[in-house]
């Protein structure tokens, strides 16, 4: 016989299934783009949960497709070789023997963790890199001076923009159980291997995948207005607004640069949520409130 609590307990339980259900009948078949990074890849738990997040989509017939970071975990293997990690406006400065690191951390230890984490909660998972079947093509980024007078470029290495992506090798898994986990490191036309930041290529990907949602995990609790509480749901006009009066600034203004760039290239919506909490996707995805900011056209 249930008690009291395991009554309730079960009642809230059939509550968010009953509330998830709308979410998934409308998403079922959509592709959704997951940048997964920052405390969400480094904390257990928090792996655990995603994990399964990304499996019951998949399970439910939504097409998850993640792409990662992996910065910190760069850092440390380069400490540990004694090379000090050096940053130009925010960008890793990137010389070859950091490339070598670069590629062997995303594309060979992170990747395969989390192919592995997948694959363990029930899912089935390929990892792959920009380079795979010509997915990401790279150029050479310069970053320009901070001194406005100036117009001499900046050269931080082999740290690249996306100049295209042949999505065909991800389409191909879209209709298989398979889910797409993507090194952001891509090729150039002059054969030279680039580390590219994850943020921009989920955008790119989601772009060119024509996907539903962009999902960019944070380590904040969404886009903030001046007194700090959350902003959970901005369109473009209103974000233009927030930019100009500097309400978004910082770290969060190339974040939400690239959510903008993908709503206004045909992505239904882009999320800024908090990856340090537990099941942050599915609480975005499947229920009224969310866990961030949600930005539509």
């Amino acid at each position: 016989m249930l008690t009291p609590t395991t009554s309730i307990s079960a009642e809230e339980r059939a509550r968010t299934l009953t509330q998830a259900l709308p979410y998934i009948q409308r998403f079922h078949g959509k592709i959704i783009v997951i940048k997964y990074g920052g405390n969400a890849m480094t904390e257990d738990a928090l792996k655990a949960s995603f994990a399964r997040d990304v499996v019951l989509m998949k399970a439910v017939g939504m097409h998850p497709v993640v792409v990662h970071g992996g910065g910190p975990q760069i850092g440390k293997v380069l400490e540990k070789l004694g090379k000090k990690s050096e940053f130009i406006q925010g960008m890793r400065v990137t010389d070859r023997e950091t490339m070598d690191v670069v590629e062997m951390v995303l594309g060979g230890l992170v990747n395969k963790e989390i192919v592995s984490m997948i694959d363990q909660h029930g899912g089935k998972a390929v990892g792959l890199t920009g380079k795979d079947g010509g997915l990401i093509r790279a150029r050479k980024m310069m970053l320009d001076s901070q001194d406005k007078k100036s117009a001499e470029k900046i050269d931080i290495g082999y740290v690249g923009e996306v100049q295209g992506i042949d999505p065909r090798i991800v389409s191909m898994l879209e209709n298989s159980a398979v889910i797409p986990v993507i090194a952001p490191i891509g090729m150039g036309d002059d054969g030279e291997t680039y580390n590219i930041n994850a943020d921009v290529v989920a955008g790119k990907l989601a772009i060119t995948l024509k996907a539903e949602k962009l999902v960019l995990l944070t380590n904040t609790s969404g886009v903030l207005d001046k007194e700090g509480g959350v902003l959970a749901s901005l369109n473009v006009k209103q974000v233009n607004a927030l930019i100009a009066d500097g309400t978004i600034s910082g770290g969060m203004l190339p974040k939400v640069n690239y959510a903008l760039d993908a709503v206004l290239s045909g992505v239904k919506s882009a999320h800024i949520i908090d990856g340090r909490v537990q099941h942050a996707v599915l609480l975005e995805v499947f229920t009224d409130e969310g866990v961030g900011t949600l930005i539509k056209s």
